[in-house]
């Protein structure tokens, strides 16, 4: 008797996902007498990068943390936040 992946080591079974990819879903819902109290969606794709670009994913080209770019995005909200603030009181002076 031979099982399908028999022949197969471990570096093979994960080639073969990296090269094809693998996505997993699901979703965990808690309720209490009826109430949804925590939902928790989780979606996992395993791929290799190049298999990532070909399906479009590229999230890490945008991600902060992974660019470096934390520290301006940071300062980049602070304004922001200031201008909104300075907006917000001249708003305030326009409606008295």
């Amino acid at each position: 008797m031979q099982h399908a992946i028999g022949g197969s080591s471990l570096a093979d079974i994960l080639e073969r996902i990296l090269d094809k990819g693998i996505v997993v879903a699901g979703d965990i819902s808690v309720s209490l007498v009826g109430v949804e109290l925590l939902t928790i969606r989780v979606r996992l794709v395993v791929a290799s990068v190049d298999r990532a670009l070909e399906m479009g994913i590229r999230w890490w080209e945008a991600d902060a943390a992974l660019t470096g770019q934390t520290q301006k995005l940071t300062q980049e909200n602070a304004m922001l936040a200031e201008r909104v603030a300075l907006l917000e009181k001249r708003l305030a002076g326009v409606g008295a």
